[in-house]
C-alpha cells in the first residue's frame, strides 16, 4: 500500500513561488505515474501536472504550462511541484496522486485514474 504525504503549502503573494513536495512510501515499486491535482472551494478536482515514475516524462495542464514544473527525486522517493508566477486563482488544496497503471492521453487528467492520494496541502495566493 502506497502512502503519500504532501508538504510545502502556505500563503504567498501573487507573483510569488511555492514548492510542494510529495513523499511516497510503502510499495513505491508499484507506481507507474504520479500527479498533482488541485481543488478550489466548490470546484471539482482539477489536473495540474503528471510525471512518469520511470521515464520522467511530464505533462501539464494548460494553466500550469510555463509556470509549473513537476520533478522527481529518485533517492528520496519524492515528487515536487515548483509553482512560479502564482495567481490568486491558483489558490486551492493541492493533492498528490499515484497510479499503478500507465495513464496516457486524456486519462491522465482524470482523478479516477489514480489509485492513491495524499491528504492535501493548502495553497493560498493573496492578490
Amino acid at each position: 500500500q502506497v502512502q503519500l504525504v504532501e508538504s510545502g503549502g502556505g500563503l504567498v503573494q501573487a507573483g510569488g513561488s511555492l514548492r510542494l513536495s510529495c513523499a511516497a512510501s510503502g510499495g513505491t515499486f508499484s507506481i507507474s505515474s504520479m500527479a498533482w491535482f488541485r481543488q478550489g472551494p466548490g470546484k471539482e478536482r482539477e489536473f495540474v501536472a503528471r510525471i512518469s515514475w520511470g521515464s520522467r516524462i511530464t505533462n501539464y495542464s494548460d494553466s500550469g504550462k510555463g509556470r509549473y514544473t513537476i520533478s522527481r527525486d529518485n533517492a528520496r522517493n519524492t515528487v515536487q511541484l515548483q509553482m512560479n508566477s502564482l495567481k490568486h486563482k491558483d489558490s486551492a488544496d493541492y493533492y498528490c496522486a499515484a497510479s499503478k497503471t500507465v495513464v496516457t492521453g486524456w486519462t491522465m487528467t482524470r482523478a479516477n485514474a489514480y489509485d492513491y492520494w495524499g491528504q492535501g496541502t493548502q495553497v493560498t495566493v493573496s492578490s
